[in-house]
């Protein structure tokens, strides 16, 4: 979203296309239509737009869905089983849904009964005002930009929310997964666990293909005890501490830039310790960062094997992100490669999927894929934040 408005604001203050293009690495089709869609819609249509199809194939069509929530109103004490045969008998041209596809309606409808359990909840949403160093990390990329060698950097930085220090620097080549994996775990063993990480919904942070929106990253988050936060789209201020600590980061080391991804890093990390030990914060009184900040008590280590005592069974996540049971292979989630989930009868014939304390999907005996929950477990209301 900051390169489109800055690539825009160029255009908008004169400069020709096709030099802004090449500046910023695009092709001209494509800047035209970023600059249409400025002018159509404003700032709204820069921001990302939506790929997913018009209409899903397997999307069950709003009259089945329709007549499924009626028989349910008219036989309050029936099971998804039941409500498909009584769907057959009286609609036999149409093809029925699966009962976990059934029983996925009537939870999102709140016609399913849930068993009270006791339930760690993430304090992510609303976001969260930290008072203590390490109640809050902040983690971004600042805007790639080009090195001298015409190589894209990525700067990944890791900040904590109360006392401003900036835990991490690191300048990589993408944002890949991959390469952010390294960058934490430094980070937590030489300061610890944090409490929650706030960040945008963008990779590797978030994944908008994933179930709910998780990443492999944040999945690894939640393993460690982590808790998760994400500030709405398009609404940076909501991490306004952070996106000050960019800007400050960008006028002392990327002006010019360096000629390669090394002497980019050694700015880096003089940036760093300047900010941390010698440059004084006004919002903390005239403090440095590094008088402010102690490390975490949350000792990093690799995290146990998640324990399920309430349902039926355990199973391991595999590679391609299946669950198998004996010679089925479900469909879950590749983010959850790897992982532990507990499976529990819910009802007749339809088993609900959880990962840790939070209940992700149902599955049946017919259908080999998990169907989501009707809500999204790891995310609540977010209240808006004024920008620092």
């Amino acid at each position: 979203m900051d390169e489109r408005l800055r690539f825009v604001a160029r255009l908008l203050d004169g400069e020709r296309m096709t030099t802004a293009c090449r500046e910023f690495g695009i092709s001209r089709k494509t800047g035209y239509k970023l600059f249409n869609r400025y002018k159509d819609e404003g700032l709204s249509g820069l921001e990302d737009q939506p790929r997913r199809p018009y209409r899903h194939a397997n999307k069950l069509p709003f009259q089945v869905e329709t007549v499924i929530l009626q028989l349910k109103r008219d036989h309050p004490g029936w099971g998804a089983p039941k409500l498909r045969e009584k769907l057959l008998k009286q609609y036999p041209g149409i093809r029925p849904p699966a009962n976990s596809t059934i029983h996925a309606v009537l939870d999102r409808h709140g016609l399913v009964k849930r068993r009270r359990r006791r339930r760690y909840r993430a304090q992510g949403t609303p976001l969260s005002d930290a008072r203590q160093p390490n109640a809050l990390w902040c983690a971004d990329y600042k805007g790639q930009f080009r090195l001298g060698n015409r190589q894209y950097c990525y700067p990944l930085t890791l900040s904590d929310y109360r006392s401003r220090y900036l835990l991490a620097c690191e300048g990589l080549a993408s944002t890949q997964e991959a390469g952010a994996f390294p960058v934490f775990e430094r980070a937590f063993r030489e300061y610890g666990l944090p409490a929650a990480i706030r960040t945008d919904n963008g990779v590797p942070f978030a994944s908008p293909h994933a179930l709910f929106g998780l990443s492999r990253l944040s999945v690894w988050w939640l393993r460690l005890g982590i808790a998760i936060e994400r500030i709405q789209p398009g609404q940076p201020q909501q991490n306004g501490r952070h996106e000050r600590l960019h800007l400050t980061l960008k006028q002392d080391t990327t002006q010019p830039p360096g000629y390669n991804l090394l002497q980019q890093q050694e700015r880096f990390e003089d940036f760093r310790a300047g900010y941390n030990q010698e440059r004084p914060h006004q919002a903390l009184g005239g403090h440095y960062p590094a008088e402010v900040y102690t490390p975490s008590a949350r000792v990093y280590a690799p995290p146990d094997v998640p324990d399920y005592p309430f349902h039926d069974r355990t199973v391991q996540v595999t590679r391609c992100g299946r669950i198998c049971i004996k010679r089925r292979k479900i469909n879950f989630s590749v983010v959850f490669a790897g992982q532990t989930v507990g499976i529990r009868e819910v009802a007749d014939r339809i088993w609900l999927v959880s990962f840790m304390d939070y209940d992700l999907g149902f599955f049946d005996e017919n259908e080999d894929r998990v169907e989501p929950v009707g809500f999204n477990p790891f995310a609540s209301k977010v209240l808006p934040m004024s920008s620092e």
